[in-house]
């Protein structure tokens, strides 16, 4: 019998901490320009505006020097909020594609880990990825990363969502670039976020000539109707507001589909009003608020600070 330890021979099963560091952030090609989307007029003008300021900021902190002297000024972040199906995603990607760059699309669950203090560090390699590859980041659905910070803490998982919260404020302070954000709710981002994105650019839905041009956009020229495509279009969008363009969207295909179960060689107008009738229905069903009552405590920052420990940033 030897003195020492024993050398055992290696597992070739993975270990945990291998399974956590597996997560990997790759950009993208963008997948539209703004020739593919249509948009009200203010809210194209607002977002031409930011992707032009994005676009000349090379020109002005690189070419012209202005990185040296204002060091702290390259960052702009811009978020897109509003109704569903508004396009705020595709405009991020025709962002993208303007600027000539790639971009890194990041929802919550590909950052959200199981395992406590993987999340904050999934967040960093986003910020990482996107510093060594030159894309543009973009948090689709960005109340679930941006949400308010918890206040009256119960549990480990309140303790770890704040210190989520923290080090992304942290990250986004450090990062000299363009992010891009997308929500639906902005009335649940927190104001520590608010306060550190440039602009706010709010999507609506289309207006009457907006509602035509979607469509006549969504309405494929081979698909056989019982009325010439520009006339079907106008009535559609006289006769139903409040629709989005994901609507008028989803809106023809289930119309195709309606008509493709009957037999129909011919595709009336009929389908498609069934159609949107079906999604407004639905969108009324979900706008229903329950009666649930969510009470809030306060506690001070210190005691927050505190919960936190050494791991707050």
């Amino acid at each position: 019998m030897g003195i020492g330890k024993r050398i055992e021979p290696e597992s070739t099963t993975p270990k945990k901490e291998d399974k956590q560091d597996k997560t990997v952030f790759v950009p993208e090609d963008p997948k539209y320009t703004f020739d593919d989307i249509i948009l009200p007029e203010r809210v194209r003008e607002e977002v031409m505006n930011v992707a032009d300021y994005a676009k000349n900021s090379r020109i002005v902190f690189e070419d012209w020097g202005l990185a040296q002297t204002h060091k702290y000024s390259k960052q702009i972040g811009i978020n897109l909020y509003g109704e569903p199906g508004t396009g705020k995603t595709m405009v991020a990607h025709a962002i993208a594609k303007h600027l000539g760059r790639k971009i890194l699309v990041v929802n919550y669950a590909d950052i959200e880990s199981k395992y406590v203090g993987e999340t904050p560090k999934n967040i960093r390699k986003v910020f990482e990825a996107g510093k060594e590859t030159g894309s543009i980041i973009f948090f689709d659905e960005a109340d679930a990363i941006l949400s308010r910070r918890v206040t009256n803490m119960t549990s480990a998982t309140d303790v770890s969502v704040n210190q989520t919260r923290s080090v992304m404020l942290l990250l986004m302070n450090e990062y000299q670039d363009f992010i891009i954000f997308a929500t639906n709710f902005i009335s649940n981002f927190d104001p520590a976020f608010m306060r550190r994105i440039s602009v706010h650019v709010k999507f609506e839905l289309p207006d009457l000539k907006c509602r035509k041009l979607l469509w006549e956009k969504y309405i494929p020229d081979k698909m056989p109707l019982v009325l010439p495509k520009y006339i079907l279009s106008s009535r559609l969008a006289e006769q139903f507001e409040g629709i989005s363009g994901g609507d008028i969207s989803n809106a023809v295909l289930n119309a195709a589909f309606m008509a493709a179960r009957h037999a129909e060689h011919r595709i009336s107008e009929d389908y498609f009003e069934r159609a949107v009738k079906s999604i407004l229905a639905s969108k009324t069903a979900n706008q229903k608020k329950s009666n649930v009552t969510v009470t809030k405590k306060n506690v001070s920052e210190e005691y927050v600070k505190k919960q936190l420990g050494k791991e707050t940033l």
